[in-house]
């Protein structure tokens, strides 16, 4: 038969040979290829360009797949070599018999080629047969309500087509520089290497703790500021570096120091397993830190995608307290017939009130030296450190709190969106005044003390008239230069706020009715739609919550395919090592109890080292969040514990599942 006629079915013949491991690869290729088709169908569904408040969950998911274009490169490159690894020997076999390396590459094109086009059918048929129920849980997730008819891109086909093909000649071409640069004798050996033995690992080890204290030291001690996402990066590099010469090298540092203490090496049992650990982490430690970079990937992801799904309503609710809002100037008389609107309009929607509320506010920006009791001009600070302070008087207050306080001459009350305050006095542009108290919350202005910038933190003070009231405003005007200190102390607004009780579905029709009187009225000035803006918070959020999905689906496949394969290289070594354990004459149960005792250790190290990870990454995701607006520090801890249990036991689970090819190998 002509060779190059034979080349193809050599191939063909080679992945069934080694089904094994082509099998799981096949089928992480499939769900690669899925989950990218996904992306680009969705995002070229002429739906989302039509449907109102999807630009936020469009521009979610274009990130989303830029990100994963570049996970599933790596991905497959790092399972591709693997595979090549395993075929080594196979391939020098090849060359030895006389098969020239020319047609060698040739059959590892065919190898490629058809599992590209195995990989690109299967996942785009897949994806074709689920897209419409992906598309409706993205819609559910992003809470947009509308009818879905069936959708096919043909685009989406074409851009995964050409996506894949660029990852699987990028694959061809790794295995190729691998076959190429080694002799048939040396590729004869290679299958049976471990990862190579890192040199100075006294050096690489100091690195490594080095690193990954810094890493830790960023993410704990990190600001929520402008900065908190390049930390977060520097954070994530760090401790990947650190994760990674802390498993080849700060183990081996660990098991020799144990080796060379007498009195616990040889003990019969620490013996054999010390000895059995230092040689599996010599040659396997570099796959064991990608198992754990991937463990910590899928908790941090998990637990970012659980806390946002439970907390979406406290997002919404925190950056609009109010179904609508509209402002006027401080001396309208809006509400002398608003609540007689309300209540009309009330009975005609069979909606209840829960809130009417107005009140007049000063709405001002001062720059606070951190440390200081002294508010100053804006001007004179950088961004981070200017404030909202809005001025108000007691009888608002006490209307909006529902209570009777009651201030003397030079006392207010300061309250704090964000820190407190922690001052007895306050000295605002010059003048001063007693802080009564600090009340713990206003209702129109929400609570965070972890926000991303000082500026989205406000205060508001609480003032006993309109006459202590416009002192604080005349100071604030000369201090920042105001010529016009008449037409200014005028420039308050007068807030008319409206929240119904009931589904949010049901309040669209009276909120309608409503902007359109609050519209009309006398000195208009803005109106804000809560209901609206609360849908585009869902929106955004709820593409990150499918991005979030998506991905932690993938991480654990890819640390599933990792495990698996580590399994497969750990079954392959330890059968020499069966044998020459029995000629010594340990009994199989003994063998047994060993090897299982090592491979229980060196496997849930990388678990352990996860959780010590996300740990230390909690306080950054915590600044993070909060750049969504989520504040609610106790439920991302209580969404944490429950995301690592859960990927413990799904951790367990696939290790006892990958244990049993491990087990098959090993009895061979």
């Amino acid at each position: 038969m002509n060779k190059m006629k034979l080349l193809p079915v050599m191939a063909y013949r080679g992945v069934r040979q080694n089904k094994l491991v082509y099998r799981p690869y096949l089928m992480a290729c499939f769900f690669s290829v899925f989950s990218y088709y996904l992306f680009a169908s969705l995002l070229h569904n002429d739906l989302m360009g039509r449907l109102p408040k999807a630009a936020y969950a469009w521009m979610m998911l274009s990130i989303g797949k830029g990100l994963l274009s570049i996970i599933l490169l790596l991905f497959l490159l790092y399972a591709g070599s693997f595979l090549q690894k395993r075929r080594k020997r196979e391939l020098g076999l090849y060359s030895l018999l006389g098969l020239e390396r020319k047609h060698i590459g040739i059959m590892l094109f065919w190898e490629n080629a058809g599992m590209y086009l195995v990989s690109v059918s299967v996942g785009i048929v897949m994806g074709f047969v689920l897209n419409k129920l992906m598309f409706l849980l993205l819609l559910r997730m992003s809470r947009l309500d509308v009818e879905v008819a069936f959708y096919f891109s043909m685009e989406a086909v074409r851009e995964t087509l050409w996506y894949f093909a660029f990852v699987f000649v990028c694959v061809y071409i790794k295995s190729l520089w691998g076959f190429y640069r080694l002799k048939p004798t040396e590729l004869m050996a290679e299958s049976k290497k471990g990862e190579k033995e890192v040199k100075h690992i006294w050096l690489w080890t100091a690195i490594g703790v080095i690193t990954l204290v810094c890493g830790y030291y960023i993410s704990v001690t990190s600001k929520l500021d402008s900065m908190i996402f390049t930390d977060f990066f520097l954070a994530v590099f760090l401790v990947v570096i650190g994760t990674y010469f802390l498993f080849t090298s700060g183990s081996v540092v660990f098991l020799q120091f144990l080796k060379a203490r007498k009195g616990i090496y040889y003990r019969p049992a620490n013996q054999v397993t010390i000895s059995g650990m230092l040689y599996r982490m010599k040659k396997n430690a570099a796959g064991l830190s990608n198992i754990c970079i991937f463990s910590t990937m899928l908790l941090i992801t998990l637990t970012c995608t659980v806390t946002l799904w439970t907390g979406m309503e406290q997002i919404a609710d925190y950056d609009y307290p109010y179904d609508l809002q509209a402002a006027y100037s401080e001396h309208s008389d809006v509400i002398d017939n608003a609540g007689k609107k309300a209540e009309e309009l009330s009975e005609e929607y069979g909606q209840g009130i829960e809130r009417l509320d107005y009140y007049n506010v000063m709405e001002l920006v001062c720059g606070r030296p951190e440390g200081s009791n002294a508010f100053m001009a804006a001007g004179d600070f950088a961004f981070a450190d200017q404030y909202g302070v809005n001025l108000m008087t007691l009888a608002d207050y006490n209307r909006l709190e529902g209570w009777n306080q009651s201030l003397e001459e030079g006392e207010v009350l300061l309250y704090s969106t964000g820190t407190a305050f922690g001052f007895d006095k306050v000295d605002f542009m010059g003048v001063e005044a007693d802080i009564k108290e600090e009340p713990e919350s206003i209702y129109p202005y929400p609570q965070a003390k972890n926000r991303m910038f000082n500026f989205t933190s406000q205060y508001v003070m609480v003032v006993k008239d309109e006459e202590a009231l416009a002192r604080f405003a005349s100071a604030w005007a000369q201090t920042n230069g105001v010529t016009d200190l008449e037409d200014f102390l005028h420039r308050g607004v007068r807030y008319l706020c409206l929240r119904l009780t009931g589904e949010e579905s049901e309040r669209d029709a009276f909120i309608e009715e409503w902007s359109v009187w609050c519209q009309g009225q006398q000195d208009f000035l803005r109106l804000e739609n809560g209901l609206e803006g609360r849908d585009e918070d869902r929106s955004m959020n709820g593409g990150l919550l499918f991005i979030g999905m998506v991905f932690g689906i993938l991480f654990f496949m890819c640390l599933l395919l990792i495990m698996y394969f580590k399994q497969v290289s750990e079954g392959y070594e330890d059968q020499n090592s069966f044998e020459i354990m029995q000629k010594v004459g340990m009994s199989d149960t003994e063998i047994r109890g060993t090897i299982r005792r090592q491979i229980l250790l060196v496997f849930f190290l990388p678990l352990a080292g996860a959780f010590l990870h996300t740990a230390a990454g909690l306080v950054m995701v915590n600044g993070l969040l909060a750049a969504l607006r989520f504040f609610d520090t106790g439920l991302l801890i209580r969404c944490c514990v429950g995301v690592a249990a859960a990927v413990a036991l799904l951790y367990v689970g696939s290790y006892l599942m990958t244990a049993q090819t491990y087990y098959r190998i090993v009895k061979k």
